[in-house]
């Protein structure tokens, strides 16, 4: 049994390693790079759960960031409870070959509830005033404590939003390599988002993600620097690329627009009322789950959506067989957007009636993935004053909204989530071992990593 850690460094594609990165550079020209032809979708708790289980999403059931609890009749994003993913883990077949073996699973998804040996995800804390707070769940409980002790509190407000720089990637980097220094895990996931948020803000443009891009180089040359003196066995690799977009598909605004989505009006807001929809969309980056109540409607709406300029094609049972999405959380349709569109999730026709949260950077109550917010309205000159004020209020401990994220869907000139894109936008595997093929399924993963371990 050989240490091996797993980097996984989001949004890196062969369209981004070069000047930019020299140490990577560098490192690919040495070692052998794999293509990872995308799952659908190509998206993060996907494509992590096709690689720690060898399994598609069909068997494993992570569909998609987010989908449609039919039971409950809501959409449920972002959800962290491990005993979502319905296939065995690694570390837990590994731990059978080899009782000492031992896992340490810093921020990969899923993360809450583990059979990992050690585990760290953001969680902030929610407090009965309606403050949220920076903070993360670490298993062992005492581990979170020690890590914030020594590394500061987490940076969560750096990890998404606005404000999403390096700081939490360097965060999880040193707290990755501080959890080595005290357990000497067997197999350590390191999760990296880094590239996630300029390459989704700006697509792949290097006049505006030069930076960035410097910045992941150097926090992974200082992992794979730190393991390869402790004799592990290094693997980069990434979930999905991210290619240039151009074009928002309001799927759901196709919708309403057909009679088929409901909603209910609070305060003069409309909310999304997914339990009595004849038909809606979760929209995931570049797919979309659509949910529908009868197969006449079912019908209507595939026929609807096959014209719609930016949608590539329509999952109907087959489809969904074909491309291994056939599982109970599918949307009974699965509409998947060309390369240079992505699906937003507005369902509001009159922005003066989109809800409360659509303006917060609110990812568990957004019936769909929002990338929006990212960006502070930049259509007020005053958003920033906005921010400070709000900030004051809530240090103050008076309520507050932080509602400063546009409805401007035109920001975003990045995307992932197809399995269309040319491939230099693919996902890649990097490692010193062959691989035995130049092109890799994303459950071939899984094999690569326990070949490394064994």
């Amino acid at each position: 049994m050989k240490k091996t850690v797993v980097i996984d460094i989001v949004g890196l594609s062969s369209s981004v390693i070069g000047e930019h990165t020299p140490f990577l550079k560098k490192y690919v020209a040495d070692r052998n790079l794999a293509l990872i032809k995308p799952v659908l979708p190509a998206v993060t708790t996907t494509s992590q759960s096709c690689y720690i289980t060898g399994k598609w999403p069909a068997e494993h059931g992570i569909v998609g960031n987010g989908w449609y609890d039919r039971e409950d009749a809501e959409v449920k994003f972002w959800k962290q409870s491990n005993k979502l993913v319905h296939a065995e883990k690694i570390w837990e077949a590994a731990r059978r070959e080899d009782p000492s073996f031992t896992c340490s699973k810093m921020f990969w998804w899923y993360n809450m509830y583990s059979t990992a040996d050690w585990s760290v995800t953001p969680r902030p804390q929610y407090h009965a005033d309606g403050v949220k707070m920076p903070d993360c769940y670490a298993y062992p409980m005492e581990l979170r404590d020690i890590l914030q002790e020594k590394l500061g509190t987490f940076p969560l407000f750096s990890f998404w939003g606005p404000n999403a720089n390096i700081k939490s990637s360097k965060w999880i980097a040193d707290a990755s390599m501080y959890v080595d220094d005290l357990n000497n895990p067997t197999l350590t996931l390191i999760y990296l988002p880094h590239l996630d948020y300029c390459l989704q803000k700006f697509g792949v443009d290097f006049t505006k993600i030069s930076k960035e891009l410097g910045e992941i180089d150097r926090l992974v040359q200082e992992l794979v620097t730190f393991y390869e003196r402790k004799k592990a066995r290094v693997i980069l690799l990434s979930e999905y690329g991210i290619n240039n977009v151009n074009r928002p598909v309001h799927i759901n605004r196709l919708l309403r627009e057909a009679g088929l989505i409901s909603v209910r009006v609070e305060q003069g807001l409309e909310l999304l009322d997914a339990g009595t929809c004849k038909a809606f969309a979760t929209p995931d980056h570049q797919i979309a789950h659509v949910y529908v109540q009868d197969d006449a409607t079912k019908a209507q709406v595939k026929a609807m959506l096959e014209k719609t300029p930016g949608i590539a094609y329509v999952l109907d049972d087959e489809g969904k067989r074909q491309h291994h999405l056939d599982h109970e959380r599918s949307g009974d349709l699965v509409a998947v957007a060309e390369t240079d569109s992505w699906f937003t999730y507005y369902y509001w026709l009159d922005d003066a009636k989109a809800p409360d949260y659509a303006r917060l950077v609110d990812i568990h109550r957004k019936p769909g993935y929002d990338p929006v917010e990212m960006f502070m309205d930049p259509a007020n000159p005053l958003i920033k004053l906005r921010a400070g004020y709000k900030l004051a209020r809530k240090l103050l401990g008076f309520r507050y909204l932080m509602d400063v994220i546009p409805l401007d869907a035109t920001l975003i000139k990045g995307s992932h989530g197809a399995i269309n894109p040319p491939k230099e936008y693919y996902p890649i595997l990097i490692t010193d071992q062959p691989t035995g093929k130049p092109e890799l399924d994303a459950i071939d993963v899984y094999d690569v990593i326990w070949d490394h371990l064994f």
